[in-house]
């Protein structure tokens, strides 16, 4: 994001009409108009909009194993066991397992693992998310989503927060029948079952 874009963004971040805008341009640079300054008064303006309080949104995650990083980590969170699921906790914890300061540098797959597995197993652990398979596993259970709503489910039966045998019609009420649900229709679902579990276990 350039800094005349980020300004945009700042002012309806904090709330600042047009006229009071203008004032903070003044105040800093001595001019009302963004499009009298240079890129140094531009960037004053950015720096006096983070000190009243601007955050930028975060870059997203790079490297070929941040995606799927990433999705585990909203997982976790949705699961409850993650309280902090910005992307600068997932790069914490990243560095604890691996050593590696950031995802754009986890390139090799068995460094990736290390951290992929570790997630899975604390999901394990502590929210009970089943990752096994056999030939009698439902079609619909096969894929991650489900397994992680499915645990999602449980942990709020375990919570008196829901009717444990209402799963499938949850589902079907918020999504689509769970036999025709694919990996890409799921995280909808866990994202409104991940709301209720952050109420039914708060930190």
């Amino acid at each position: 994001m350039n800094a005349l874009a980020a300004i945009h963004v700042a002012n309806k971040q904090l709330g600042l009409d047009e006229d009071t805008a203008r004032d903070l341009y003044e105040r800093v640079t001595g001019k009302r108009s963004l499009r009298e300054m240079n890129d140094r008064q531009l960037q004053l303006i950015v720096a006096e909009q983070r000190r009243q309080g601007f955050k930028p949104a975060e870059k997203g995650l790079q490297g070929p194993f941040a995606k799927k990083l990433q999705a585990l980590w909203i997982a976790a969170w949705n699961l409850g066991i993650v309280r902090d699921r910005r992307d600068s906790a997932l790069l914490a914890f990243v560095k604890r397992q691996t050593g590696i300061e950031h995802t754009r540098f986890l390139l090799v797959a068995e460094d990736a693992a290390k951290a992929v597995e570790a997630l899975k197993a604390w999901m394990t652990r502590e929210a009970g998310v089943d990752w096994r398979e056999d030939v009698a596993t439902a079609e619909w259970l096969r894929t991650s989503g489900a397994k992680i709503a499915l645990a999602q489910w449980h942990r709020l039966s375990v919570a008196k927060a829901v009717d444990p045998k209402g799963f499938r019609k949850f589902v079907w009420d918020h999504a689509k029948p769970l036999d025709q649900m694919l990996e890409h229709d799921w995280p909808a679902v866990m994202n409104k079952l991940g709301d209720m579990v952050r109420k039914a276990y708060p930190a």
